[in-house]
């Protein structure tokens, strides 16, 4: 029998949405209480491409404060934030903009959380409540981690040497507002957009197979629909990189496949790929999105070959709302592998690995990533489907 949860939706983030819309961060940010700026950033790209010019003049025109924050890695560090930190107590810091890709707007979000909390950010990612951050706005170059209206940040513990991936959601992390161009996706390249675009994929997946809610009709139409906009738009945005009606489906379905809307009617403990991934991306410093897409079929494949009847038909249901698969109406595990075959094609479509070889992480090092897997997960991955020790080998094990 279908169980219909309780669940919990708060969409917070004020969206402004098109063409040269980043020209209207100064009134943003003091629509929003700004008067002391730090903006957050990765490399040079967003230099070399003259965003940063355009955001300052916007700022400046409207009279507002700024220093800026740059380096962030693409897999964010513990030990960067603690020097924004310094940067932003020194300077008073009240606003904080988050301008790049993921990384950036987390590392701006935990810099704002420590601003609110005397100092205290890393307690947050291991399990205390958030209750107030800082103010952040947003402005994303890439489409992926979906981090502009998320409740959600992700760093890389490199200060107490376990090199630990660790991730909070607490509903005070979203920023208050996120300004998205699809035009400053332009220039990431066809590997990033791909890894992108399976990021997005990922997001959705988790939500998509819970726990306690195997079928909720209208969270599942929302779901599928958001994955089938990807997987149609990711290859033609890996193919053409300037197409805009591709980048700006795209641009919006990250956002909306990681600010709980794909989650609609749902509950409890879901998915299984991040534990999974966090190993490559964490330690191997591999592209976050490009692990997820080597990761999410061979996960779904074990839940098909050892999982529940339930768990298989809403795999096979995936299939087919999602792939294109043929159902076979008295054969579900055929028609889930059918659909399983098919996500692998699509993810080869956009670029993106499904082994450790293709994926460039050693593969006599399996043993030594389910340790480190099941001791960051205290000993069991806790989603749709629990995931022992044997489980996590089996699945590492069928990536070589």
């Amino acid at each position: 029998m279908k169980k219909f949860t309780n669940f919990n939706l708060y969409l917070y983030t004020d969206i402004l949405f098109g063409k040269d819309t980043e020209k209207e961060t100064g009134k943003m940010i003091r629509k929003h209480g700004g008067s002391r700026v730090m903006v957050v950033y990765g490399g040079g790209s967003v230099k070399k491409s003259g965003l940063f010019d355009r955001v300052v003049k916007a700022m400046k025109d409207e009279g507002l404060y700024y220093v800026e924050f740059g380096g962030v890695k693409p897999n964010p560090l513990r030990s960067l934030v603690d020097k924004g930190i310094k940067i932003a107590r020194d300077e008073k810091i009240d606003f904080f903009l988050g301008l790049g890709g993921g990384s950036a707007i987390d590392t701006a979000k935990d810099i704002a959380i420590a601003m609110a909390n005397n100092g205290e950010y890393w307690k947050f990612h291991k399990g205390t409540v958030l209750e107030k951050m800082a103010p952040v706005g947003t402005i994303n170059t890439i489409a992926a981690a979906g981090s502009e209206t998320s409740r959600s940040a992700v760093l890389v513990d490199d200060v107490d040497g376990t090199g630990h991936k660790m991730g909070f959601m607490w509903e005070p992390a979203r920023p208050v507002f996120a300004i998205m161009n699809p035009e400053l996706t332009y220039t990431v390249s066809p590997y990033q957009t791909g890894a992108g675009a399976a990021d997005i994929l990922a997001h959705t997946i988790s939500r998509y197979f819970t726990k306690d809610n195997l079928s909720a009709w209208l969270g599942d139409e929302i779901a599928e629909g958001l994955m089938r906009t990807v997987v149609k738009f990711g290859p033609i945005a890996v193919a053409k990189p300037n197409d805009y009606e591709a980048r700006a489906e795209l641009m919006i379905s990250a956002s909306c496949s990681h600010n709980d809307m794909t989650g609609l009617c749902k509950n409890g403990p879901r998915g299984g790929e991040h534990p999974l991934e966090h190993q490559f991306s964490g330690y191997y410093d591999t592209a976050h999105g490009a692990g997820l897409a080597m990761v999410m079929p061979a996960w779904l494949q074990y839940i098909v070959d050892n999982g529940t009847p339930d768990m298989i038909a809403k795999i096979a249901q995936l299939g087919v709302k999602v792939f294109g698969a043929s159902p076979q109406m008295d054969d579900p595990k055929a028609t889930a592998n059918d659909g399983l075959e098919r996500f692998r094609a699509w993810v080869h479509s956009i670029g993106m690995p499904l082994t450790l070889e293709e994926l460039g992480v050693p593969k006599a090092e399996v043993p030594d990533m389910v340790k480190r897997t099941m001791a960051a997960n205290n000993g069991k991955i806790v989603g749709y489907m629990d995931m022992d020790e044997k489980a996590v080998t089996a699945i590492f094990n069928s990536l070589k």
